[in-house]
């Protein structure tokens, strides 16, 4: 059981102060019927709590689509740099959230933050080869070779043996489409620099199931809806 201003202020959409005032105006309820006390609990799992008539999806966990821009770093905390989390409202940041993978400094894109470690972990793990798609822009034309370079598997100067990785061309070829089943550090930048085209901008589509919504411009969020949680909890490995 957990208090019902707490539920509420833990989707990020409310402060405690706001839920409060909320209840005074008559606009929270519980299974049909006004709340009025902050302090009251409810069962996350089976109550319906709703908000001027809207339910509000209580789940012990939060999931998060973050449209990163660049200069942030993907960690939870750091002494000197802003993070990815300096976004969030305090109450999503008191929550213990964290990105699901790293995307570099100047990297762009998709990015999932959540505070299920069982699901982050399945995502990640090596034996899971989930798929993340890159948006690369090089220096130079990447071309038929390179496509097959990558597919063969790369072999780089420190002698990281990388899995296959698609490549697809986009327009003239000074942009393309890099997929991966892996996260080794820097890995697109390596990849393409070993063959000759320097990536000048990345940015992430996709990762799994999840992809990028367009609507979200850089530095926005959102929660992600309940097709997309099902998504990610059904992702299965693509060995």
């Amino acid at each position: 059981m957990e208090r019902i201003d707490k539920l509420l202020s833990s989707t990020g959409r409310w402060s405690r102060r706001e839920v409060k005032d909320l209840m005074r105006q008559g606009r929270v309820r519980l299974d049909g019927r006004p709340v009025s006390r902050p302090e009251e609990k409810a069962d996350p799992a089976s109550a319906c709590l709703t908000v001027d008539g809207d339910r509000v999806d209580c789940s012990p966990y939060v999931y998060i689509m973050l449209h990163k821009p660049a200069g942030l770093l993907s960690a939870t905390e750091d002494r000197d740099q802003p993070t990815v989390l300096d976004l969030l409202p305090p109450a999503l940041r008191r929550r213990g959230l964290f990105p699901v993978g790293r995307l570099d400094k100047d990297t762009t894109g998709l990015l999932l933050l959540t505070d299920d470690g069982a699901l982050a972990h399945r995502l990640l793990s090596p034996r899971s080869h989930v798929d993340k798609v890159y948006l690369a822009q090089v220096e130079g034309r990447v071309d038929q070779a390179d496509r097959e370079a990558l597919a063969a598997g790369l072999v780089l100067g420190d002698g990281l043996r990388c899995l296959p990785a698609g490549l697809e061309p986009v327009g003239d070829g000074s942009s393309c489409l890099v997929t991966l089943r892996e996260g080794k550090y820097h890995q697109v930048k390596r990849m393409l620099a070993a063959r000759g085209k320097p990536v000048l901008a990345l940015h992430r589509l996709s990762m799994g199931p999840l992809t990028l919504d367009e609507g979200l411009n850089p530095g926005n969020w959102r929660l992600l809806t309940a097709g997309e949680r099902d998504k990610l909890m059904r992702t299965e490995p693509s060995l």
